[in-house]
């Protein structure tokens, strides 16, 4: 199975990294060195802790641009991206908001990480920085096939979180992972509504029986409700449990992360 292929167990935990905001994003205010500084830190303590991959992402560049970063976002994740990848045996996986595939394509197969997390791959929604009309599968695959990058694993958000999907209202989640799949994506990842909100077990049960690729839950994780979605989904992206008082913006708590990993553990023993 593709998630054993990358992460060596078919049941993978992977931690966002939240990197500092960018340069020339409202919220910059550290030199890019200190930012990766920063970032491999918070990946050597999840990969220390037993999560078996990390992603990073731009989320404190908020407000986000609409599908397309300027140069200095894409210089600066990418030597991030290294210097983590330096840091760090575990897989790793690139993000950068909002909906900017190609650019995180790029920096993927550029530094060596494994994978990407990939927004409005199918289909179009209006997301918080506006509408994004165009669903990117087809110039995605052909520039991921143009720079040789076959080996950067898409893992494609279907009806993600922070968006309106009045515009396909007609069409389910069930419907939009069989289009996901079609289009080629290596994965599929649900969320909840927004950021840290909990995916429902019915969507995970629907997008299952659905499709055979593997399913990633993208929101929500907790220790508590890890087990209901154990035996459902392939791939646990976890973010906001792991920081601080359970808030994306804070710095990672050793204690939440060793909590995690300890249901983890748990449920891998019962396997």
């Amino acid at each position: 199975m593709l998630i054993e292929e990358i992460f060596g167990t078919d049941k993978a935990v992977v931690g966002m990294v939240h990197v500092a905001a960018l340069p020339g994003t409202p919220l910059h205010s550290r030199p890019v060195q200190a930012i990766a500084e920063a970032a491999v830190t918070e990946a050597r303590l999840l990969a220390d802790a037993g999560l078996d991959g990390i992603i990073l992402e731009n989320m404190h560049d908020r407000p986000y641009l609409n599908q397309e970063v300027g140069p200095e976002i894409i210089s600066s994740m990418t030597a991030i991206a290294h210097a983590v990848r330096e840091a760090v045996d575990v897989p790793l996986g690139i993000q950068i908001l909002a909906g900017a595939n190609r650019a995180a394509l790029a920096v993927a197969a550029m530094t060596g990480a494994s994978f990407i997390r990939a927004e409005n791959f199918v289909f179009a929604h209006v997301a918080d920085e506006g509408l994004m009309p165009q669903a990117q599968a087809g110039p995605l695959l052909r520039y991921r096939r143009e720079i040789g990058a076959e080996h950067v694993r898409i893992f494609a958000d279907i009806k993600k979180k922070h968006s309106s999907h009045a515009l396909t209202a007609d069409v389910d989640l069930a419907e939009t992972a069989r289009a996901a799949a079609f289009f080629g994506a290596d994965g599929v990842i649900i969320t909840g509504t927004s950021t840290g909100q909990p995916v429902t077990l019915a969507d995970v049960r629907d997008v299952s029986a659905a499709v055979e690729l593997p399913i990633a839950i993208g929101s929500g994780i907790t220790p508590n409700d890890l087990p209901q979605l154990w035996p459902l989904a392939d791939l646990f992206i976890v973010g906001s449990f792991l920081k601080q008082d359970g808030n994306w913006v804070n710095p990672p708590d050793p204690d939440r992360v060793a909590a995690l990993m300890a249901q983890v553990r748990t449920l891998r023993a019962s396997q």
